[in-house]
């Protein structure tokens, strides 16, 4: 099991990795199930765009696309993140750019998990479990 960072076509951001990766095994592990390998990769807003047209037939940008590759109770897969997206929505949310980054780790992760965000009331329960697993990172 591991937790990698990588970048396609910007800076990887500064991360503090340990803190990051013992958080996101702890949010996985309280869902009741494995860590296995999860990558995070960085990129700009066109690059995600291009993924979103390519693999969803959407024609938005988006701040993150999960690729699911959990077997039974192993959690795996790629969370690609766009930065820009980030940076945008921590301005339009007023929040720090770190805040921000991390509700979209922790919302690639609930993806992997199961969790959905297609409609109000599975949206509401994202919404609670980032908010739930952002309070534990703080916390501790």
């Amino acid at each position: 099991m591991s937790i990698q960072y990588f970048s396609e076509d910007v800076p990887l951001p500064k991360l503090k990795k340990r803190k990051i990766n013992s958080w996101i095994n702890r949010v996985i592990e309280c869902e009741g199930k494995k860590p296995g390998d999860v990558s995070f990769i960085f990129c700009s807003d066109n690059y995600l765009l291009e993924m979103n047209k390519k693999y969803l037939k959407h024609f938005y940008f988006t701040d993150v696309i999960t690729f699911d590759y959990v077997v039974g109770n192993t959690i795996a897969g790629d969370i690609f993140i766009s930065l820009d997206r980030i940076k945008d929505n921590s301005q339009v949310y007023g929040v720090t750019f770190e805040s921000e980054l991390h509700r979209v780790f922790v919302h690639g992760v609930l993806h992997l998990l199961g969790y959905k965000d297609k409609d109000t009331k599975s949206r509401e329960m994202m919404t609670f479990k980032e908010d739930y697993y952002l309070k534990m990172q703080i916390d501790n």
